[in-house]
């Protein structure tokens, strides 16, 4: 499991962060406090990213990015600083990402996906869901030692419902992260995509539809 650190003074924003991260399968800790965090980081830094925000009491976001680099610990800026000034130094001293407040919890959770993606160590495990296996290095999805055919965007589609399992997600949305925000097609594309893998994969019961909505992966801790 991902270990998060949100480190926001805010209190009702970090739980808020936290709460979501949880359900999505990260490991969230936060903190109140930049003096504290720094504290706390030269005894404990063993994180795979930070969500950071820049006005923080004690040290602000800007001194604490140097610390988590020494660390290498890549940073995402959450903050309400939306000047270009801000921007800029934040994104030119090293951090991966800058978002500014407020913000849709959907587009931080595939943010933070693309920085962890490209700081990972480990070389990806399988997925389980039944009786499906998923390999999102070979690209590859079998049913009971069965390699079921997938085409790429519904391989992309199954991925996308996995990583953030167990929360709503509506036809615009994974229009945007699968084909793009410049999309000029229906959200019935959406729904062709599924329909087809919930026949390959007899996947009825865990990709369920959530009217005028869209869909939602229901999946049990047994699987993850």
């Amino acid at each position: 499991m991902k270990k998060i650190l949100v480190i926001e003074d805010e209190i009702a924003i970090n739980d808020l962060i936290c709460m979501n991260l949880e359900i999505a399968g990260y490991s969230a800790v936060p903190f109140f406090d930049g003096l504290k965090f720094s504290g706390h980081l030269k005894n404990c830094h063993e994180y795979d990213l930070a969500l950071l925000d820049i006005m923080l009491p004690g040290k602000d976001g800007f001194m604490l990015l140097e610390e988590l680099k020494a660390y290498s610990i890549p940073v995402i800026y959450l903050t309400a600083k939306g000047d270009l000034t801000s921007k800029i130094k934040g994104l030119r001293n090293g951090a991966e990402d800058y978002i500014v407040k407020p913000f849709e919890m959907l587009e931080l959770l595939v943010r933070m996906d693309n920085v962890l993606k490209r700081f990972s160590k480990g070389n990806g495990e399988e997925i389980r869901i039944k009786d499906v296996v998923i390999d999102e290095k070979k690209r590859t999805v079998c049913k009971n030692g069965v390699e079921i055919p997938m085409q790429p965007m519904e391989f992309d589609c199954l991925l996308a419902f996995w990583k953030y399992k167990n929360r709503v997600m509506t036809r615009e949305q994974i229009l945007n992260m699968l084909w793009g925000v410049d999309f000029s097609g229906e959200s019935r594309t959406v729904d062709v995509h599924v329909g087809n893998i919930r026949k390959k994969l007899d996947f009825a019961d865990v990709i369920i539809t959530v009217p005028r909505v869209g869909y939602r992966m229901e999946v049990s801790n047994e699987y993850d």
